[in-house]
Formats: C-alpha cells, structure tokens, sequence
C-alpha cells in the first residue's frame, strides 16, 4: 500500500470489509467515484452495502437504480442479513426505481434536468450527502447523441460536486472482444475509478478490486479478491500483511513428553509449527494428539481438514488410542472439513476467519498445505496459507499445519507453498524399509528460539497412542 495520502482530502467510510484499509480511508467525500464491472462482479451490491452500512451509522443514503425493482434490491439484501426496511421507515434510506419501461417511446430531445429535480428534492428531504446511482449506462442510452450524452454526464458530474454530494456511479464493462467502452471519458471525469471483475481460475469462480486511480490520494493498487456472503462483501488485501504478530509466547505441551524434550520444553505459543513428510508417516495422529491435549487443557482448538471428513477422522484416529468424539461433543474441538475445490481461496479463508472469530481457539490446525494448492492456483493456496497463518499469529493462536512432501531437504519443497519464512518449528517424519520391516523416523529439522534435538529418532504408532523411541542408529 502507498502511503502518501493527503491531508486535506476528505474521506467518506465505507465500512465494506477490507475496502476503506485499500483506499485508505473510504470514498472522496463530495466527489465521484466510478464502478465499473461486468455481470455478477457485485457493482450493486457494492454501492447497497455502501448506504446500508452509511444508514446504520445515521448517515443517510439514496439508491437510485435503472435495472432492478426496489422489491428484488430488498431481497437480495436479506440474503445477506440486511434489513433495509427498518432504515426505510427510518428515513434513513431511500430506494427509487429509475427504471425506463422499454415500450415508453421517447419524444424530442431527452435530457436528465427532470431526474436532477427529483433527486434534489429527495436529497433535501432526507438531509442526504450519499448517492448511488446504479446502471447510469441504462439511462444514457435514451440519448441517441454521444456528443449530449457526455454534456449530459459531465452536468452531471458537476450537479453533484456542486451540493457537496459523495456519489458513486456503476457503469458495466465492455463485453469480451468490445475495444472500448461507451464512456471511457467517465475515467477522467471521476475522481475515483474502481474496477470489478468476475473470472475463473483454475476451474473456480474468483471476484477481484482494482482501484485504478483516486485524485488527491494514494491507494492500494493491486488486485484484491473479494467474497460476497453474509454478513456482507469482504476484501481480502493479502499485500496488506504486515509482520505485526506478537513475540513467541510461553511453551506449551504437544502432547508427547518425549517430543517436547526433543523441541525444548514444547511449543511456543503464537507460534507456527509445520509437521512434513510423505503419505502414511503419521502427519495426522500426531496432529490429533496434539489436539486432544490442549483440548484436556481446556483449550479450544480449529481443526480444518480438506482431506478427510469429521466421521472419518474420528474412525481412523481411534485405532492409535485417541477418542476425539468427546472433545468434539463438548465443543472444544470443531471440525472445518471441505474439498478444497468446493470453492475459491476467498472463500475459505473467510469461512475460516469468521469460525476463528466466533471460537477463539488456542490452537488451529490444517491438514494439509499441500491440498491447498487444488483451491484453484498456487498463488491463491499461498495467499491463503499467509493470510490464515499471519492472522493467527496476530491473534496468539498456535498454527499446526501438515504438508505430504516426496523430498527430504529441500525446505522450500517441505514448507509446501513457500511459506517457511512463517514456520518457526519444522518436524519431519520418514516412512523407511529397514531390514524387510517399515520403521517411522522423526527429525526436528528447525525449532526457532529454541535448543532442540539434532538427530533422527524411531517413533511408533500403537494402539495406545504414538510412542518415541530411541535414537535411531
């Protein structure tokens, strides 16, 4: 993000999730801003959320659309658990149907001084300074004179600024193929332009933001994904994350004595532990048992698995002595199960930062990183893993996060997703024929902070749980 933003450019707030921190504060207060999106990138949403949000704070807000009927605005509103009656009846929130019904002939030469009539009334009424006006492209297509309808924009462009009104227009994008947009003079004409778009990757649906520029401002000017659902549309500005997690915190049990001599003395709290290695090596019981210790602390613990279902979890880990059907019934410990391509990065990490914040749990552990990558792109499974694991260190939560891996010293290999830089201790385990028998070896390869064993250690599964053994000769 760059932060050169000027002092005396007024901002108006949001208060969409993730969008005020990306423009640095929210809208131009008293100016324009332009939206531009093609179908389903969430323009109206966009600008509903923006009023709704405004209402609720006592700042009220008028909608103006030329394509949906105030009823289905309302509907598709309580999808997303907001209740716009209230702000209605509240005169906190009004809806006008700018609809132009499509058998209406148009006589002489059209003009929009009769909407500015109605609008300024309105605005007086309510006492209102926000303004959306959704699918101006709509209305500007009764005018058959490019030259009028860009004399017809910019009056008004400056109608607005004029009575000191924070506006935001939604126009759509050009189709595929199209070389230009009707009103690409509206980029300069704004002093904010927003860009919307609704692509797939990777077989997986994926909405992103882009502000393209905001005079008198600075603004992140990446590409940010965002996710609509309720309670409303979320940005996620993954280039946002900072190194502002907390100091390592004081040593926690794994579960294992013999493991937590061999990382001295145990876990750090707020710290982030990846547990490595191939395909039967015992990623997942030793997860388990970690997970039923803190939850015998009376501690709460995440567990998100995009491998295996609750019911299959809890079968599988009963032949090695653990019973994480108590702990589940308690809510202690809660199941986050999904394919991972059920849906995009987004929406995983927002369905899993929304349970966090519900839960608090101590601990929060993902099985595995490696399955992450089936979440649509590499780059959308590494977003997800820094965002999921930064947040959690922000919060003090200790992360376990498990990776199948086929190498065994490339560290970047292991870490999964070029995440190592955020692991601050690395157990590996190895799955070796020795002497026509199958023996589990176990290597602490990295442990920051603290003394830790170098060497290879035997370590079993048995009935009655895992069980280290001796140094491995």
């Amino acid at each position: 993000m760059v932060e050169n933003q000027l002092p005396n450019i007024r901002k108006c707030h949001t208060r969409i999730e993730g969008l005020d921190q990306i423009l640095q504060g929210g809208l131009p207060t008293g100016r324009t801003t332009l939206m531009i999106g093609g179908p389903g990138s969430g323009k109206s949403l966009f600008g509903l959320e923006f009023l709704y949000r405004s209402a609720l704070a006592g700042e009220p807000g008028i909608f103006i659309s030329f394509e949906e009927r105030a009823d289905s605005l309302k509907n598709n509103a309580a999808t997303l658990g907001w209740q716009l009656a209230p702000m209605e009846q509240a005169g906190k929130l009004f809806l006008l149907e700018g609809r132009i019904d499509p058998r209406a002939v148009i006589t002489g030469d059209f003009g929009i001084q009769s909407f500015f009539a109605i609008l300024d009334h309105k605005l007086k009424a309510m006492g209102a300074k926000r303004v959306v006006i959704d699918a101006l492209d709509v209305l500007m297509r009764l005018i058959n004179d490019s030259r009028r309808e860009q004399d017809e924009l910019v009056a008004l462009h400056q109608w607005l600024a004029e009575r000191d009104v924070t506006a935001l227009l939604t126009v759509k994008a050009p189709r595929e193929g199209q070389l230009e947009r009707n009103y690409d003079f509206l980029d300069y004409l704004a002093d904010c332009v927003i860009q919307l778009d609704n692509r797939m990757l990777g077989q997986l649906s994926t909405r992103r933001l882009r502000v393209v520029k905001y005079r008198g401002s600075g603004f992140g000017s990446n590409e940010y994904p965002f996710v609509i659902g309720s309670p409303g549309i979320t940005l996620l500005p993954i280039s946002e994350v900072g190194l502002s997690h907390q100091a390592l915190g004081d040593r926690v049990s794994t579960g294992l004595t013999a493991l937590d001599d061999l990382i001295g003395g145990g876990f750090r709290r707020a710290s982030s532990v990846l547990i490595t290695g191939g395909t039967g090596t015992g990623k997942t019981t030793l997860c388990s048992v970690m997970a039923q210790m803190a939850c015998a602390r009376n501690e709460k613990v995440l567990y998100i698995s995009f491998e295996e279902s609750e019911a299959a979890l809890v079968s599988a880990m009963r032949s090695s002595g653990t019973d994480l059907s108590s702990t589940l019934a308690l809510g202690q410990l809660r199941l986050l199960s999904a394919m991972p391509e059920a849906m995009g990065a987004e929406q995983h990490l927002v369905r899993t930062l929304v349970l966090i914040k519900q839960m608090q749990p101590s601990f929060v552990i993902i099985e595995s990183a490696s399955a992450c990558k089936r979440m649509g792109t590499e780059q959308a499974a590494f977003e997800y893993l820094m965002r999921l694991i930064n947040t959690c260190k922000e919060m003090g939560i200790t992360v376990v996060t498990t990776n199948q891996t086929a190498g065994l010293h490339n560290l970047d290999e292991i870490s999964g997703i070029g995440i190592s830089s955020l692991i601050d201790t690395v157990i590996q385990l190895r799955l070796l024929e020795e002497n026509a028998f199958l023996r589990r070896k176990l290597l602490v390869m990295k442990s920051r902070g603290s003394s830790h064993s170098h060497s290879v250690h035997d370590f079993a599964i048995t009935d009655q749980g895992v069980v280290i053994l001796q140094k491995a000769d």
